[in-house]
C-alpha cells in the first residue's frame, strides 16, 4: 500500500470492524450502528457487509481457495476511496480491478448516497464524493475477521492513514448463531461453524496493544448501556487515531511481508506438488473415476485449510523463516495430515 499523508482535516475518519461467528448479529448491529451514529452524533457512516460485496462463487468449495484474495481486493478498493476523499478529488476505478467485485463496491457507496456518478456519460467512470465537509465518517466493515491477520490488515490500513480504529467483537454462544443460521434462505453447513468455533480469535488487549480499542459484546440483544459503551468507544478512537510508523520501523514491516509473501508462495507450491503426487499415486492404483473426483474434492479441501492456517500462522511471527527449512517441514505436514484421506481409497 503507497504512503499517504495524514488527513489534512476536511474529514475525522474512522474504521470500525464488527466481527464474529456467523449469525452472530452483525449485520443487524452494524445497520443499527450507522443509524445511531447519525442520530446521536450527526456522524455519518459508510456501511460495507462483506458477503453483500464479495461474488457468491467466492463461498463454492473449488473457489474457497480465492476467498482470501476477495478479502484483500476489497481492502484495496477501501483504500482507494480513502485516498479520493484524502485529497479531495473525484472517485475513478483502480487500474486493477475484478469488474465484478469492483461494480458490488461502487453499487454500494451509490446505494448509500455516498458517490453519484460526475457526468451521464457511464463510460467515464468517474464519481463525485457526495460527503458533507468537516463531518466525522466511520467505515463500518462487517465480516466474521475470525483470524486476528486479518483484522490486523484492517488496522495497517488505519495506521498508514492515521485514522480512528477499534473492533466490535459479537460473542454469541455457537447454539444461537446455528438456530439462526438455520432460519436464513441460503444457510451455511452447520460444520462451517462450528470449525469456526475452534478458530476464531477473540480480541486480546492486554497481548496485542493494537487491539486496546476492542468491545466484547456478550449479549444476544444490545442493552442501552452497551449502545453507550460503543458510542464512547467510537468517540475516543475518532479523537485518538491511530499513529504512522517511523520509516525505518515501517521499512522492517515492508520486508518482512514480502519475506512473507515469497515464502508462503513456495509453500503453496509444495502443497500443489504433493497433492498432484498423491493423485499420481491413485491413479496407478487404479482408482475409479468417481473415486479419483472425490478424492481430488477432499485433497483441494484440505489444502485450502491447510494454507490458510499457514498463512495465519506466519503472520504471527516476528522475523521471517529461512525458506528452505520451512517449505521442507511444510510438505511433511501436509504429506502426514493427507495420508489418513489416501487411504480410505487405496486399499
Amino acid at each position: 500500500m503507497a504512503q499517504q499523508q495524514q488527513n489534512p482535516g476536511c474529514h475525522q475518519l474512522g474504521l470500525c470492524l464488527l466481527c464474529g461467528l456467523p449469525a452472530a448479529g452483525k449485520t443487524t448491529m452494524a445497520q443499527e450502528l450507522s443509524q445511531s451514529l447519525r442520530k446521536h452524533k450527526g456522524w455519518c457512516s459508510v456501511l460495507f457487509t462483506y458477503d453483500d460485496i464479495i461474488p457468491m462463487e467466492a463461498f463454492s468449495k473449488t473457489e474457497m481457495s480465492q476467498w482470501r484474495w476477495y478479502r484483500h481486493e476489497l481492502l484495496l478498493y477501501l483504500e482507494h476511496f480513502l485516498q479520493a476523499l484524502i485529497k479531495g478529488c473525484h472517485y475513478s476505478p483502480p487500474p486493477n480491478r475484478t469488474e465484478k467485485t469492483w461494480k458490488s463496491f461502487v453499487c454500494c457507496l451509490k446505494e448509500q448516497g455516498v458517490i453519484s456518478p460526475r457526468t451521464e456519460d457511464s463510460a467515464s467512470c468517474q464519481y463525485l464524493i457526495d460527503l458533507t465537509p468537516f463531518q466525522p465518517i466511520y467505515f463500518i466493515l462487517d465480516d466474521n475477521f475470525y483470524y486476528r491477520s486479518m483484522r490486523y490488515e484492517v488496522y495497517r490500513l488505519a495506521r498508514q492513514y492515521t485514522l480512528g480504529f477499534c473492533q466490535l467483537f459479537l460473542d454469541c454462544c455457537v447454539e444461537v448463531c446455528l438456530d439462526r443460521n438455520s432460519q436464513r434462505k441460503q444457510p451455511l453447513p452447520e460444520e462451517t461453524i462450528c470449525t469456526m468455533v475452534q478458530k476464531i480469535e477473540v480480541p486480546n488487549p492486554e497481548k496485542y496493544t493494537w487491539e486496546q480499542n476492542s468491545l466484547i459484546l456478550k449479549n444476544t440483544g444490545h442493552s442501552p448501556e452497551d449502545n453507550l459503551q460503543v458510542l464512547s468507544l467510537l468517540s475516543t478512537t475518532l479523537e485518538n487515531p491511530v499513529k504512522p510508523l517511523e520509516e525505518n520501523t515501517e521499512q522492517k514491516a515492508v520486508d518482512r511481508a514480502i519475506c512473507a509473501v515469497n515464502v508462503l508462495h513456495q509453500a503453496d507450491q509444495a502443497v500443489r506438488r504433493t497433492v498432484s503426487q498423491v493423485m499420481q499415486n491413485a491413479k496407478e492404483n487404479s482408482l475409479t473415476p468417481s473415486e479419483m473426483k472425490s478424492l481430488a474434492e477432499e485433497l483441494n479441501k484440505l489444502k485450502v485449510e491447510f494454507l490458510e492456517d499457514l498463512r495465519h500462522q506466519f503472520n504471527e511471527k516476528n522475523h521471517c523463516l529461512e525458506s528452505n527449512t520451512f517449505n521442507i517441514n511444510v510438505t511433511c505436514l501436509f504429506s502426514q495430515q493427507t495420508h489418513d484421506i489416501v487411504k480410505k481409497y487405496l486399499k
